[in-house]
Formats: structure tokens, sequence, C-alpha cells
């Protein structure tokens, strides 16, 4: 029996584990992938206090696991496949073991929003990403399309300049919704080329991405913008499979808690991108891993 297991290695999850191994919990952390999550494949972080000069997401979550470690944290590499959340015993099972533990935070994160639309599915990792730190040298003095207006979508056009002659920036409104600091840049940059108004219907290519075809959200018109790359960031929908039917969300599937990051099922919490909430950064998730086991830390100490 486990006093507490996380499930989700990437900030919110690290951060937990760094508190319940400093509480001398017994705790075990699961991720079915490796550490990190999204920050893994994030080039530069800017606004995590600390790193004037700014950090790569990859060198973040390896000082975060090289400091978890130091306080003995067991992080296993295993994907959890089902829960049963109720009673004061939780029940985790993984593909490669069962664990009982008395309390659980979950850590699940989010995955990219998918656009939707025709020849997507059919050309992911053939021209369609999800990821311009994965993909980007690929298309070194190429023409690519970005499709979004929030931070990651101005942040990853930007890292696109690197490599690709021309990036279209293509959003369904008539101004960006990223932070000021980042369409000042943007708008500097002679390769990043906006196109307002518009969103796109059908990404075109048999073997790999050819082009894209738009449509103007205020005259209705249909154009073709010939591009060797797609790369959509439209937001992010909750890991929520393993508790939907299981815990309170709120209307896009995220998880809802109090501000102490309990769930509606006691013992419990949820932190960072699969959480309801306004922000989803790293200061964020930090802050929430540090409450939940805090928290779970309480209700543990509450059962005894």
């Amino acid at each position: 029996m486990e006093d507490l297991i996380i499930i989700g290695a990437a900030p919110a999850g690290l951060t937990a584990g760094l508190y319940a191994a400093r509480a001398r919990l017994k705790t075990v952390l699961l991720e079915k992938l490796s550490p990190g999550g999204q920050l893994v494949s994030t080039d530069r972080i800017e606004n995590y206090p600390g790193f004037p000069d700014g950090i790569s997401g990859f060198e973040l979550v390896d000082r975060m696991r090289r400091q978890v470690e130091k306080f003995g944290l067991e992080i296993r590499i295993q994907e959890v496949t089902r829960l049963e959340l109720t009673g004061d015993r939780k029940v985790v099972v993984t593909d490669q073991a069962e664990f009982e533990a008395r309390a659980v935070i979950l850590a699940c994160g989010a995955a990219p929003r998918k656009l939707g639309i025709e020849g997507e599915e059919a050309l992911t990792g053939k021209g369609v990403s999800y990821c311009a730190t994965c993909d980007g040298p690929f298309y070194r003095d190429q023409e690519v399309a970005v499709i979004g207006g929030g931070d990651s979508a101005v942040e990853e056009s930007l890292f696109l300049t690197r490599f690709a002659k021309k990036v279209y920036l293509i959003h369904r409104r008539n101004e960006l919704r990223a932070t000021r600091l980042l369409q000042e840049r943007a708008f500097a940059s002679e390769k990043i080329s906006p196109v307002w108004d518009t969103i796109p219907i059908r990404i075109t290519g048999s073997t790999a991405v050819e082009g894209l075809d738009l449509k103007n959200v205020k005259t209705g018109e249909v154009s073709h913008l010939p591009v060797d790359g797609v790369f959509a960031f439209i937001g992010y929908e909750p890991n929520n499979a393993l508790v939907r039917d299981q815990l309170d969300l709120d209307e896009r599937g995220f998880i809802r808690t109090n501000h102490d990051m309990e769930t509606s099922v006691s013992g419990v919490f949820a932190a960072g991108d699969v959480r309801s909430k306004m922000l989803r950064q790293v200061s964020t998730a930090v802050g929430e891993g540090a409450t939940a086991a805090f928290a779970a830390e309480k209700y543990i100490g509450s059962l005894e």
C-alpha cells in the first residue's frame, strides 16, 4: 500500500513528487513515456522565474527530474490503464502492475487539439505536425503554415523562422490572442505573414502535405495556399479518459477542483494542464503540484 500515487511526470507531477518525497510519504510517480510532457519539446521558456536568459524545456525538465530523484522519489515508466477512485483505498492499474494508495494526484496533462479537417489524419507525420521544435528542422528553406493565434502558435512560428523561408500564421480572427511581446516579435519578422479571418478546411497531398485549402470567415471566399508543412496550435484537450465517468469535469472536459486541488472525490487531487483553470503555464503547474501534494499529505494524515 502506497501513501500516494502521482500520475504524470510533467512539471505539476514532478513538483508534487518533490513535495511528497520531502514529506517522507511513500510515493510512486507513474509516467507512460518519459518525464516532461509537452515541456520537453518546448524550445525556449522565458517566463519561468529565475532564468533571466530563458531555459530550454528539456533542460528545465532534466533539472526537475534530478532534483526529485535526489530526494528519493520513485519514478516508474508505466501506462495507467484503469483507476478505481472511490473508497479509502484507491486502485491504480497499469500495463505492468496494480497499485493501491491512500491518495492519488492526477497530473495527466493535455494533448494538442486536432483541426478536425480532411487530410489531417492521413498526413499526420507526413507534413502535419503539432510540435515545431520536433519537426521544424525538416522544413529548411520551405514554406509552412501555422494554425492558431495564441502564445503557442506565435512562439512556434518564431521558432520555425530559423528554418523555413516563409511562415504563414493563419488565424480565424483579425487579431492575435498572444501576449503583446510575442506579437511584436512576430510582426517584426520578415518571414512571418499573418493570414487574418481565415480557417483551414482541407489539407491537400497524397503522400506528403502539398497545400492547404482556406476559407475567409467574413467573405466566405475559398483559396488554396501551397505549403510543405502544417503546424496546428489551437489549444489542448485534457487527458481525462481514465476519470471521465468518475470525477466532476467542466464543459470542456477538464477536472474541476477547489483551491486546494481537491476533486469531487475524497483523496483524489488534480494539478497542471488537466485541471480546469484560466492559465496553463509551467509556473501555474508547479504551484498546483506543490499544493496538491501538501493537501494530499494532510488528507493522508487524517486517515491515520
